[in-house]
Order: structure tokens, then sequence, then C-alpha cells
């Protein structure tokens, strides 16, 4: 009977942690190595994934405006971001690197390589 308690109580603080959209962004953004949050009709967006895919990295992509929760979600980048455009939204190793400006940047600067290296998504 403790172990069904237990067990409810369990999927009870599981259902509160996924509910909160910042801590859904930060589980999903840890669980890959390079995640982008995205809307599938964003042409920045759009050039995020080419730049990955043209280097050779997979990333994984969320399509907010094809998640049910994906408003909450762009609502809680957008903080994250301190305001401004809240897509696309790059993680690499779990770590935030931002918006297209900051990625683009890192690129230019020569520091998006290493990044993606240490992060196990680029091996060349």
């Amino acid at each position: 009977m403790q172990a069904a308690s237990a067990h409810r109580m369990a999927a009870a603080a599981a259902a509160v942690v996924v509910a909160d959209p910042l801590e859904r962004v930060e589980r999903l953004a840890a669980e890959n190595a390079v995640v982008v949050f995205s809307v599938s009709t964003c042409c920045m967006c759009h050039a995020v994934k080419r730049l990955f895919c043209g280097m050779g990295v997979n990333p994984t992509v969320y399509e907010l405006d094809e998640d049910p929760r994906g408003k909450e979600m762009e609502k809680a980048l957008t903080r994250l971001l301190g305001g401004g455009a809240a897509v696309p939204v790059v993680f690499i190793g779990g770590k935030l690197v931002g918006a297209m400006d900051r990625v683009m940047a890192s690129h230019i600067n020569g520091t998006l390589v290493p990044l993606l290296k240490e992060a196990g998504a680029l091996w060349l």
C-alpha cells in the first residue's frame, strides 16, 4: 500500500515539473547535444537549422507551433533571453547559447565548432 502511495506522489511531482514551461524547456535542452526551439514558419529558425545541418550537426528541433504547450514554452524562452525574439533559441550541451544573433556571432568568431565538439555533436 505504501509503495502505491509513494508511486502516486512521485508521478504527481513529475507532473508538476513537466507542467512548468521553463523547467520543461531546460529538461528538453539537456536531453540532446544540440537543441533548437523553433517555429516551423520562421525564416530565422530555418536558417539556424540549415547552418547546423550544413556543418554535419543533427540538432534536435522542437517546433513550438506544433506543440500544444508551445506558446507557454515560447513565453518562457522570451523571459530566459531577457525579451526580444523568442525563436530560434539554441542550447548546446544543455547550455543556453541564445538566439540567432548569438549563434551566428559564435560561428563567425570561431567559438561554435569547439562548443559543438565539446557537446559531442561534431567530431571533425
